[in-house]
């Protein structure tokens, strides 16, 4: 059985500095889209380059998430971690130097390699370090990593580089990074210090694992259905999540609201995907089942977005609901939702085939939900524009949850055998 690391005299939780780390590297995520329109004065950024700018990171997680996961197998957790923290740190502190968009795509790419490192092996980790009673809590949180990251991002970033500059902002998340990274080093054992599945009696000096090798852990991931079924599940979850959110703001500034109102609101629905995430870790732990928190969210994301965007036969034509009720339903839609990733990862620890293949299996399910958000928010901008408007938005994301739901039910019946 996995070794627990003791805390000893630390007053610090270690898993909780993993899940911080996690954080750290969503800001690099999120730290573009406040700055977007600063770098397309100061830069020349075309829009186009803002989309790459934007993408880049997803396009790293839909080609190497799988790669990476592998690598974070082999290579070691905390040293996959604590490498990524560095590659993210050194390419925002050059990024703050940029002077062309050229450069700036580069590092971008850069640091979508870096947060790969970063998020690929934490839930791997998060289990070594935590008692079982308390894995589907903190695993929960650890899924609240993205909204919280991604909503500090969007309310801290347009005050620093309004006071600062851009190059400040790049700067000093450089600096958090960098301290993060020597924290996550100083407070979570080492590599070495873990003892696996496979590892219960001591291994001589350079014995190697049989299945330690990457084509058998690719293989052994592969084969099996659970990876794949928590793959595609959160696919379903992220293309619809990132669709609507990402559009919030085009659609607030089309029904005139200003540019600070739109910031908040965004910011908000960002930030409560966090209260899923947690409650699912403790729903978890309290022994309600998975199917049954996927099944909540799956039906929330599709009844949430019916409410916000669909038009209802009224007595004088058509027309949508209230604004305050329609902002409800899209707060529901990313609050309930919220518990599917935080259930995912932590079915994605308990069905991965193998104790050397959770980074392989959360490195699957990163680079299919990287291709749900690199797909997701074009497929409903070419519906609203084949319609002339958002209120045929709630039939896309209808189609996800409807899918998540099939896929739902799979997962309950793996989950119990």
């Amino acid at each position: 059985m996995s070794i627990v690391w003791g805390r000893s005299s630390r007053t610090v939780d270690p898993a909780l500095v993993v899940i911080l780390a996690g954080v750290s590297a969503a800001l690099h995520v999120g730290k573009l889209s406040p700055a977007l329109p600063v770098l397309r004065e100061a830069l020349g950024v075309t829009l186009l380059q803002a989309g790459f700018l934007l993408s880049l990171v997803q396009l790293a997680g839909m080609t190497l998430g799988l790669a990476v996961g592998l690598a974070a197998d082999g290579l070691g957790l905390k040293r996959s971690m604590v490498g990524g923290l560095l590659v993210l740190s050194a390419a925002s502190l050059l990024g703050g130097w940029a002077q062309d968009a050229q450069t700036l795509l580069i590092l971008r790419a850069v640091e979508g390699f870096g947060f790969l490192l970063v998020s690929m092996p934490a839930p791997s980790l998060i289990r070594h370090l935590v008692a079982p009673q308390r894995m589907s809590t903190m695993l929960g949180l650890w899924g609240a990593y993205m909204p919280l990251g991604t909503a500090s991002a969007l309310l801290c970033g347009p005050l620093v580089i309004a006071l600062a500059g851009w190059q400040v902002w790049w700067w000093g998340l450089a600096a958090l990074t960098l301290l993060m990274a020597l924290w996550l080093g100083q407070v979570v054992p080492p590599d070495q210090g873990r003892v696996t599945d496979h590892a219960v009696q001591p291994a001589k000096a350079g014995a190697t694992m049989p299945d330690h090798a990457w084509p058998q852990r690719l293989q052994q991931t592969l084969s099996a259905p659970g990876p794949w079924l928590v793959a595609l599940s959160f696919a379903m979850y992220s293309g619809q999540w990132l669709a609507v959110i990402g559009f919030l703001p085009t659609i607030y500034a089309q029904a005139g609201f200003a540019g600070g109102v739109t910031a908040v609101l965004t910011a908000l629905v960002a930030a409560v995907n966090m209260v899923g995430n947690i409650a699912s870790g403790r729903l978890l732990t309290r022994g309600v089942r998975p199917q049954t928190l996927l099944y909540t969210g799956f039906c929330t994301m599709g009844l949430g977005t019916l409410l916000a965007f669909a038009t209802f036969p009224l007595t004088h034509g058509a027309a949508g609901l209230p604004p305050v009720i329609r902002f409800l339903a899209v707060l529901l839609f990313s609050m309930v939702g919220g518990m599917i990733p935080g259930t995912l990862f932590s079915l994605a620890v308990r069905l991965a085939p193998g104790e050397r293949t959770v980074s392989t299996t959360v490195g699957w399910m990163q680079q299919w939900a990287a291709f749900g958000q690199f797909a997701g928010p074009p497929l409903v901008a070419w519906v609203a524009s084949r319609v002339g408007g958002w209120h045929w938005t709630w039939s896309v994301t209808g189609v996800c949850s409807v899918a998540g739901l099939l896929l739902a039910r799979q997962l309950g019946l793996r989950s119990q055998r």
